[in-house]
């Protein structure tokens, strides 16, 4: 969403205005896609080409939603950030090894779990995390920052967590993410840095861009895999329910015990529950099957869900070491 300004009086725009409708009704939009992709597959079954694409036209968002504020929050709050992004690729990865271990999953099924454990955290959670009240600027930090280490942490977390189930190719996976991910975000940055007027005029349409770059992923994902979906897919919506609570639950837990303040607790909570699945099901598609990137479908769809309804309950109940809002940038993954 556009940055926010607290000294803007001027009308809402076209673009913010329906990228404030679309972060609104975005867990509804992809809830809504991924059960026709399930009945009705095959109008569909087209976009899976375009995964890729897609994931790097979200990612290019990112880039261009990005300031050098994002990352003065490493100087100012180093501890909150560090313990942060160690909860996230500590807590989601052993909770998704832990659970295909316990369960005996089918080895694909098993591997796309442990895929969108082990991936970094999704820019949605940055609006989920300012409608609750969270520390906003915090969780983009936290995004940001587990999006760039991605390309080197997650194929090493799969390959020592799911290289017993099927064959894993960590040179592979690390191409993969930095051709979808950090390619698509140093772009963005440099469009901001040296055409920032042009920047300017379309940013605000990111977020809607990204709503529907994911809810089309989610399509592509969901009816390539709808057989599967239908003959297991309540096992393994039980799956990602588990998982993502877990890691709302123990990001939150983590984050008290270190003694950071409620916004930064809400921040990491959120930030290690919420996966960026659209990655884990473009990686899942491309080195493994078309049955890994189940998980990653059902979990898009879960966590915008869960996320939304955490968000509503915290809102409610404002921190009172609350901290000025500083931004709420963010799209939807």
């Amino acid at each position: 969403m556009p940055a926010h300004d607290p000294a803007a009086a001027a009308p809402e725009t076209t673009g913010a205005r329906l990228g404030r409708i679309a972060g609104t009704w975005f867990p509804l939009v992809v809830l809504a896609a991924g059960a026709l992709a399930v009945l009705v597959p095959a109008p569909f079954t087209w976009l899976g080409a375009w995964i890729t694409p897609l994931l790097m036209v979200i990612m290019l968002g990112m880039g261009m939603t990005l300031r050098g504020s994002d990352f003065g929050i490493v100087a100012r709050k180093p501890f909150a950030l560090v313990i942060g992004i160690l909860a996230q690729f500590i807590i989601m990865p052993l909770t998704g090894f832990a659970l295909v271990t316990v369960l005996d999953l089918d080895p694909a099924i098993a591997v796309g779990v442990i895929l969108v454990a082990a991936a970094p955290g999704g820019t949605a959670s940055n609006v989920m995390v300012f409608l609750a009240k969270g520390d906003t600027a915090l969780s983009v930090a936290m995004t940001t920052v587990s999006t760039l280490v991605a390309p080197v942490i997650t194929p090493l977390l799969v390959l020592w967590l799911a290289g017993s189930y099927l064959p894993v190719d960590p040179a592979g996976l690390f191409v993969s993410i930095v051709q979808i991910v950090i390619v698509p975000i140093v772009v963005g940055l440099l469009l901001r840095r040296f055409l920032s007027r042009f920047v300017e005029r379309i940013v605000e349409w990111m977020p809607l861009v990204s709503v529907v770059g994911i809810t089309l992923v989610v399509l592509a994902v969901v009816s390539g895999s709808a057989a599967t979906i239908l003959a297991s897919g309540l096992a393994i919506l039980g799956i990602v329910v588990v998982l993502n609570g877990v890691g709302l639950t123990l990001g939150y837990v983590a984050a008290r015990a270190v003694g950071l303040e409620e916004p930064a607790r809400r921040a990491v909570s959120v930030e290690v529950g919420m996966q960026n699945s659209g990655l884990a099901a473009g990686l899942a598609r491309t080195h493994f099957a078309p049955e890994a990137a189940v998980p990653a479908a059902i979990f898009s769809v879960w966590h915008n869900v869960s996320g939304s309804l955490l968000a509503s309950f915290w809102s409610r109940r404002p921190p009172k070491d609350a901290a000025p809002v500083e931004r709420a940038d963010a799209t939807a993954s």
